[in-house]
């Protein structure tokens, strides 16, 4: 890389035209601005078209904005001394119209003063049947001028400290005017010429400068494709070659055999038969665990396909070779429900389960720690616990991580040091992503999809009732009731909320004992400030029957497994995300019966939550929702805060950029396929612009 040009994009903000220490420090604090390249990299987030001039007479407030070319005829001060406003009379060929300044005032006259002709842009309003124009901006005609005043102008994002400082985004737009001036052969090019010729891809340099100064519509829609595609595709080529580096580096326990604990529990204790789709996922992850290199692979289901069956059956498959098994869980809910259905299913076969979380005795932890370094212990399920240094394993084979986005990172690496050898790994998810997310958040993992629920499942019928309807919604869940199900009724609040009128589960929860009265019916409670003991009482209540109408804040959302219940409420359903509320109509149709969701809200819905209840009420398919979800929410929220850092995209936006992450990930794997080392003179740009990017990054994505 030219180092004339890399020392010209990591100069120091302060030092462009205009800046100075005081906006420096402002722009550092709010928008992490502290280099040129950094400003460069501060894309607009929409474009004002000032292509066209108005003459003063066809001035309408209508219009969102005018733009205008004239003189000013004459100035006035108006007001008391301490409020004047400056009226200026501006004037074309075809009449006149009042400019106005209410701060500033005496500033602008000076700046207005003299015989110049003047570009004015601004919005008009009417005051007393006038039209006129307040604020509006103001420029001198020059060469320049008129050619940014006939072109698109970039709208910045500010924040009202800068606006202090005159950094609104009119502030912005003239600083990147005068970095964009002085960018000429200072932007190095990181993308080969094979590449930009086969795709057509603007030059880097041009593309930054039509970014911010766009010549046309056409002009930016190369500009901003380009710039898209080298921000994913060098993600992609970090994610692949993470995945190369791996499989060379990183051997892998073989797993040659399926032996006596997978056959005898395959053929005598499998609870269902398996679906297509599950026999294909345990083909792919017996292939990776007996190749010799270390299985990193995402093993991804509908809620209720079955992922759980699939990754004991994988475990199996370790310990008939010999090797332990461990699956970490996100909450001890979830973990102490795979402990119940695992233990249950292997309850035959001469295998140790146990279960290991905050909650558990010390007495008991000791035995299990005890158990675990002897090998007595063949699987442990557990929560964040697990990662603890005291926990040791004779012989970790695998790990099973459910629900991995609510783990951070650096918590999933303290697991490889569980063995000499780093283990297997196989990442659960219940939340359905998106294939762009996919690609870009574990785009170094091998991905398995269950997309075909078990036979006998019934989709969920799933309505929509407004809170005036809730008696009708009571009397049918007394119907449910009376033929023997459950109800689960989901509140998304604890205590009351001075800032959002949502329904108090407190409240809530004394108002369905008042309408569901013992002896004829039992109501339990789960929340999560309850202690852990007391939650798991009351679990256990309804998991038994005894009670009929579980009322719990979203801590069931997964989890809890009770075939019998049928009907799931969820009240101010507006105020879930789509995610968690096809998780949470996950909790009832899985058992044979016909099961219900029916999603409660007032009668003022945003557009966004209109949205998403018609979703829910038209879709059962958990990827079309999730696809929904990232338009609506976009890729950070939907990953989680956890993986944010992976995603700081500038420029792309995965919702829409579907085409463009698929090019990316097909160049970076064409040429990795081709130069692994990067080593080749054609990539010396892309390997000196994949070493700038990734120099201090740390390298957690091998078990992302």
């Amino acid at each position: 890389m030219n180092s004339r040009s890399q020392t010209f994009l990591d100069t120091p903000i302060e030092y462009l035209k205009g800046v100075g220490p005081q906006r420096a420090d402002l722009l550092k604090k709010e928008l992490q601005v502290f280099t040129f390249y950094d400003l460069l990299t501060q894309f607009p987030f929409r474009y004002v078209d000032r292509t066209r001039f108005y003459k003063v007479n066809e001035v309408s407030i209508d219009y969102p904005y005018v733009q205008l070319r004239g003189k000013i005829k004459s100035m006035t001060m108006a007001g008391k001394p301490r409020n004047q406003r400056l009226i200026a009379k501006f004037y074309d060929e075809s009449g006149t119209i009042d400019l106005l300044w209410f701060a500033g005032a005496k500033w602008m006259l000076d700046k207005l003063k003299g015989e110049k002709e003047f570009i004015v842009f601004g919005k008009a309003t009417s005051f007393k049947g006038q039209i006129n124009i307040p604020h509006p901006e103001i420029e001198e005609v020059s060469e320049e001028n008129t050619r940014l005043a006939s072109s698109l102008q970039a709208v910045y994002n500010s924040t009202e400290k800068l606006k202090s400082k005159g950094l609104d985004s009119r502030g912005i737009y003239k600083l990147m005017r005068v970095l964009v001036a002085n960018i000429h052969k200072n932007i190095p090019e990181t993308i080969s010429d094979e590449l930009l010729g086969e795709y057509k891809l603007m030059q880097r340099e041009r593309a930054f400068q039509t970014i911010h100064l766009p010549e046309n519509p056409e002009a930016l829609r190369k500009a901003e494709y380009r710039l898209k595609f080298e921000e994913l595709f060098f993600i992609q080529l970090r994610l692949l070659r993470l995945k190369v580096i791996r499989q060379k580096n990183f051997k892998g326990f073989v797993f040659g055999k399926v032996g006596e604990y997978f056959n005898t529990f395959y053929t005598q204790y499998l609870p269902f038969d398996l679906t297509g789709a599950q026999k294909r996922v345990i083909k792919e992850i017996r292939y990776d665990m007996g190749s010799g290199k270390q299985m990193n692979r995402l093993l991804q289901g509908d809620v209720g396909s079955g992922k759980t069956l699939v990754a004991l059956m994988t475990m199996l498959i370790a310990l008939d070779n010999g090797f332990q098994a461990c699956i970490i869980a996100p909450t001890e809910i979830l973990a102490a429900q795979h402990y119940e259905s695992i233990s249950k299913m292997l309850e035959k076969l001469p295998i140790k389960v146990e279960l290991l979380t905050g909650s558990t005795k010390k007495s008991n932890r000791k035995i299990v720690h005890e158990q675990l370094q002897t090998g007595t212990l063949h699987i442990l399920i557990g929560t964040h616990a697990l990662m603890e240094d005291a926990v040791l394993f004779k012989n970790l084979g695998l790990i099973v991580i459910d629900e991995q986005h609510r783990f951070g990172v650096a918590q999933r690496a303290r697991m490889w040091k569980k063995n000499t050898q780093p283990p297997h790994v196989l990442i659960m998810s219940a939340t359905p992503i998106p294939r762009t997310l996919a690609m870009t958040l574990y785009g170094d993992l091998d991905v398995s999809i269950i997309d075909e629920l078990p036979p006998g499942r019934k989709p969920i019928s799933t309505s929509h009732k407004f809170d005036s309807q809730r008696l009708r919604v009571f009397g049918f869940m007394k119907e449910q009731i009376a033929i023997g199900r459950q109800v689960y009724i989901v509140y998304p609040l604890i205590e009351e909320s001075e800032k959002l009128d949502l329904k108090n589960l407190m409240d809530g929860y004394e108002s369905i004992v008042r309408a569901f009265a013992p002896p004829d019916y039992r109501v339990s409670i789960v929340h999560g400030q309850m202690k852990a003991a007391d939650k798991n009482f009351e679990m256990q209540r309804f998991v038994k029957g005894e009670t009929q109408i579980m009322v719990a804040t979203t801590v069931i959302e997964v989890g809890v497994n009770v075939p019998n219940a049928s009907v799931m409420v969820i009240e101010n359903a507006e105020r879930f995300g789509l995610s968690q509320l096809h998780q949470l109509r996950g909790r009832v149709g899985r058992g044979a019966d016909k099961s219900y969701c029916i999603l409660m809200t007032s009668f003022k819905l945003s557009a966004d939550s209109k949205i998403r209840i018609n979703t829910m009420v038209g879709s059962n398919d958990g990827f079309e929702i999730a696809e929904v979800d990232l338009r609506l929410r976009g890729p950070g929220d939907l990953s989680g805060t956890q993986q944010s850092g992976v995603l700081d995209l500038k420029i792309s936006d995965l919702a829409k950029d579907v085409q463009i992450v698929q090019l990316a990930r097909s160049c970076a794997s064409q040429i990795l396929a081709e130069d692994p080392t990067l080593e080749k003179p054609s990539n010396q740009r892309i390997a000196q612009q994949y070493v700038q990017l990734n120099q201090n990054k740390t390298n957690w994505s091998r078990i992302s």
